[in-house]
């Protein structure tokens, strides 16, 4: 096949996975090409598969990279799907995954027109935490994501604002301070099996402005998912929206305060993979795309 692994210019030098899954898709007889997807001299059509991985930027450009999206899943075939990155690039997605069951991260959004300071008073109302979190609610690599006390409550109002002042939904969260100690687990699966987990340490520090840098640095290490956090994945997965298995998903959970899992994130559209941390990972992913049928 003809297949098409699609970054960001900016994000070219900085995607680790990129180097080994190349090799390992090009190692299995397929044609590989690494492509920027705003580059407007690439015809989408000359592939069979059009396969996301770090199109970082599309949170600065989302009207942009969903309008390329729609083309060129009208050329090629599209991974994940369109529908499915129509849905994912927004974490709006986490009131559908809430209603079907799926435990998650307490979050409340405030949409444009809102009012910031009244929305963020009223979750505080709602929820006992010492510290909270405002971020976008689209967004990657934490960027514009900051941690506040509730000391700082005015300086997390006016963060807001400057999120709705730029036409963009907030998303509030309690911050979960166990993440500090036991940082995330990110579960990876490729054509809906589980393959490799890694443990990410925490972002957000007290006191720190968000990074303006395309995402914040991790520290990242292998990790074995508890029984618990498999189990809630595997929920996660068949919540999702959609009829068909997805070659990719990301999983990414934290504990609560009782050290039960919940999910902060679903990544379905354009998520690191952590080759580095679990060997063979590269390999069964340049299966599973093998296993498409374009």
């Amino acid at each position: 096949m003809r297949i098409a692994l699609v970054t960001a210019k900016a994000a070219r030098d900085l995607d680790d996975d990129l180097p080994p899954l190349f090799d390992a898709v090009r190692g299995r007889g397929h044609e590989v090409t690494i492509a920027d997807w705003d580059d407007a001299a690439v015809r989408w059509s000359d592939f069979d598969i059009t396969l996301l991985r770090s199109t970082w930027d599309y949170s600065q450009r989302l009207p942009e990279f969903l309008e390329w999206a729609s083309r060129a899943s009208t050329q090629t075939q599209l991974c994940n799907p369109l529908p499915v990155i129509r849905w994912n690039t927004d974490k709006h997605y986490l009131h559908d995954l809430e209603k079907s069951g799926v435990a998650i991260v307490p979050s409340k959004f405030i949409e444009t027109g809102d009012d910031a300071l009244a929305s963020i008073d009223a979750f505080l109302a709602q929820h006992a935490c010492d510290e909270f979190v405002v971020k976008p609610s689209v967004g990657a690599g934490s960027r514009d994501a900051q941690r506040y006390s509730r000391k700082q409550r005015d300086d997390a109002v006016a963060h807001a604002r400057r999120l709705l002042e730029a036409n963009r939904s907030v998303l509030l969260q309690p911050y979960l301070d166990r993440v500090d100690e036991h940082g995330e687990t990110a579960l990876i699966f490729f054509d809906g099996r589980f393959s490799h987990a890694i443990r990410k340490g925490p972002l957000l520090h007290k006191n720190e402005s968000p990074t303006r840098a395309l995402f914040a640095a991790e520290h990242i290490s292998a990790r074995e998912p508890s029984a618990a956090e498999r189990a809630l994945a595997d929920k996660v997965l068949i919540s999702m929206p959609f009829a068909q298995t997805l070659l990719y998903a990301r999983v990414d959970l934290i504990q609560d305060a009782a050290g039960h899992p919940v999910v902060l994130e679903l990544e379905l559209t354009e998520p690191s993979l952590f080759f580095a941390h679990a060997t063979g990972s590269a390999e069964r992913f340049a299966d599973a795309i093998g296993r498409l049928k374009p």
